[in-house]
């Protein structure tokens, strides 16, 4: 009998025991005083200050206005203003800024000015920041300190060009250091003086150096960063409009036949030049015009730079050369002179 009453007593004790005990801190816990939970009282300090800090924060105001003399794109450099676009890839009404954050209206490829701006005053303006000329030996201590190659001051200018977000970039970087420097590559790099001219324009800085596709933007004397310009920043890259037809089926003042020849020729030919993806092109529209001199029908190989680039070159050397592309086959371009040597050009085929 002992040895059953103890078998029960240890199993109703090893059964029950949780709930005993969760039924003992409750009560103890709860209702005597020394084992109750210690509320720590808050500091009044902290919850002052975290009200400062929570009201002094800038509130976000949209619609944002900007004073900046100029139409808003998405590229100031790599694109036409001139030339309308017959299509679009996405409706109009998706603005790159986001909705209803900036007080102009998005047309599909460009935010337009609201008033015209006073070129007057805002070139007043522009020298007033800029300040007195820099002396020799002023730009030579910061082309020394820019200039290289690992500094910590540079933004790379890729085929996008000169974009809306960069000048918000250059305006940072000019907060703590007077010049910044500017690695240009890719499809840009063929004309850099416009590259330069879009760069001081849209900035207001000014280019103190310049050696082939590196460049040292300087802020100017009279820059105060708390009064910089203000930038609304384009929250994604807007998709490309349609533009016409880089390449026709038959070349302007010529026939089918007369366009066949011309590109069956360029395809025989030794290309000119071999074009790498992202490389420097500063010396490709010298090159193309000296060969015109000679020859009727010019082919750059583009193998391993890419479709979207190629056309992107292609375009820029019709309006620097100029000429005329005719053929896009197999990574090579193929560009004729023009017009202006039709005659000798009819005159060779007829030979």
């Amino acid at each position: 009998m002992l040895k059953l009453f103890s078998r029960w007593r240890h199993d109703f004790h090893s059964h029950n025991r949780p709930q005993i005990l969760r039924h003992l801190t409750k009560s103890h816990f709860e209702d005597d005083p020394p084992f109750s939970p210690i509320l720590k009282p808050q500091n009044q300090k902290n919850k002052k200050l975290k009200e400062d800090a929570s009201n002094k924060k800038p509130q976000n105001k949209f619609p944002v206005k900007s004073n900046l003399p100029f139409d808003f794109r998405y590229s100031y450099s790599e694109t036409n203003p001139s030339l309308e676009p017959i299509g679009y890839r996405e409706t109009p009404k998706f603005s790159p800024f986001g909705p209803d954050r900036l007080d102009r209206k998005w047309t599909g490829t460009v935010a337009p000015l609201q008033q015209a701006p006073d070129m007057a005053k805002v070139e007043e303006e522009r020298n007033a920041v800029l300040g007195n000329p820099l002396s020799e030996e002023e730009v030579s201590e910061l082309v020394e300190r820019y200039r290289h190659s690992d500094c910590s001051r540079q933004i790379n200018l890729g085929k996008g060009g000169v974009t809306h977000n960069m000048i918000d970039d250059i305006q940072n970087h000019w907060k703590k250091a007077e010049a910044v420097r500017i690695k240009c590559l890719g499809v840009p790099t063929l004309d850099m003086d416009n590259v330069c001219f879009h760069l001081e324009e849209k900035s207001g800085g000014k280019i103190i150096y310049r050696q082939i596709n590196i460049l040292l933007l300087y802020r100017g004397r009279n820059y105060d960063p708390k009064n910089r310009p203000v930038v609304p920043l384009m929250l994604w890259k807007p998709y490309p409009p349609i533009y016409p037809k880089l390449i026709k089926n038959v070349a302007d003042g010529l026939t089918f036949e007369e366009t066949k020849e011309l590109r069956n020729r360029g395809l025989n030919s030794p290309p000119l030049m071999k074009l790498t993806r992202n490389g420097v092109y500063a010396n490709v529209v010298e090159k193309v015009r000296e060969a015109f001199e000679v020859e009727q029908v010019v082919k750059l190989c583009c193998a391993h730079v890419g479709m979207s680039d190629s056309k992107r070159i292609a375009v820029k050397l019709r309006d620097l050369v100029p000429c005329v592309p005719i053929l896009y086959k197999d990574e090579q371009i193929i560009l004729w002179s023009g017009n202006k040597a039709t005659e000798n050009t009819l005159n060779d085929l007829k030979r």
